[in-house]
């Protein structure tokens, strides 16, 4: 195949492309392919998780600005191009029983209608696979669930001339992934790495609520090595300042641990329209041979 090659990473908020497969994308953009992060809403309604900027009236006022302006410079620092879908963050809401979404926020969107979005972004940049979440949002946040959604909707749709005739004209993706960098192998992996070293590990407390919750384990079929991208990476997330922590549980583990340890970031192939063989160790296989 000569045409650049062309991959679109859909995430929910600002912050989900930097910690959500960061390091394959920059491994791609290193190697000539056109990446483009579809951001679904502009995290209006996220905390400010660092404490270090908690009560900051600023940023508190000003958070889909200084959102937007975090997203600018992780997509600087991956090298990737970014486009906004415009919707608005539905927030996570918590209690029980759980209150009502906000209004017009993009959870409540209409799944059909939503998906225009991104389907006409599909038709503008004509990506050759796509990356997003799978039905449990990665972890249950209604926006995550959305993304989801709308991206498999767009996936079928975008290639169809009937449908969304409004959109432009019909490009058909070839392959839709969902990102599954957060899974028990990675994370027992690392653990036991740490502990065989007499370090210790943040991953116990989690593993142990792992039992707990019975969670079922998704199939992983790609397996990208990127490790030589984990500190653009972690510069791209720390650039997400009111998100991410720079001296919390993100980055305990050490660089040289992480890499040498677990040097891929894994993804569960949802669904392809060319011949691969599988376990995978590029998204693009099956692509780049016709």
């Amino acid at each position: 195949m000569t045409e650049q090659l062309r991959l679109m990473a859909v995430h929910a908020h600002p912050d989900d492309e930097s910690s959500k497969g960061a390091a394959t994308m920059a491994k791609y953009v290193s190697e000539g392919v056109d990446v483009l992060v579809a951001t679904c809403t502009g995290g209006e309604r996220g905390s400010i998780l660092n404490p270090k900027l908690q009560g900051d009236p600023y940023i508190e006022e000003h958070i889909h600005e200084v959102r937007a302006k975090e997203m600018d410079e992780a997509r600087q620092i991956l090298g990737v191009k970014q486009a906004w879908l415009g919707f608005v963050d539905s927030g996570l809401p918590e209690g029980d029983p759980l209150p009502p979404l906000p209004e017009g926020c993009f959870a409540l969107q209409d799944v059909a209608e939503a998906a225009g979005a991104l389907v006409k972004l599909i038709r503008e940049f004509k990506p050759h696979v796509i990356t997003t979440y799978d039905e449990n949002g990665g972890y249950p946040h209604p926006d995550h669930i959305m993304t989801h959604k709308i991206s498999m909707v767009a996936f079928d749709a975008a290639g169809d001339p009937e449908r969304y005739p409004e959109a432009g004209d019909p490009w058909q993706p070839q392959k839709i992934y969902y990102n599954q960098g957060f899974n028990k192998e990675r994370t027992v992996a690392l653990h036991e790495a740490l502990i065989s070293r007499g370090m210790e590990s943040p991953y116990g407390e989690w593993l142990e609520r792992w039992k707990e919750f019975n969670r079922k384990e998704r199939t992983l079929t790609t397996y990208v090595p990127c490790a030589d991208f984990y500190p653009v990476r972690d510069k791209a997330l720390i650039a997400h300042a009111t998100q991410i922590d720079p001296d919390g549980g993100w980055f305990r583990v050490p660089m040289d641990i992480q890499q040498e340890v677990w040097p891929t970031e894994e993804y569960e192939l949802a669904k392809s329209l060319v011949e691969t063989s599988l376990p995978e160790d590029d998204l693009f296989a099956g692509i780049r041979e016709n």
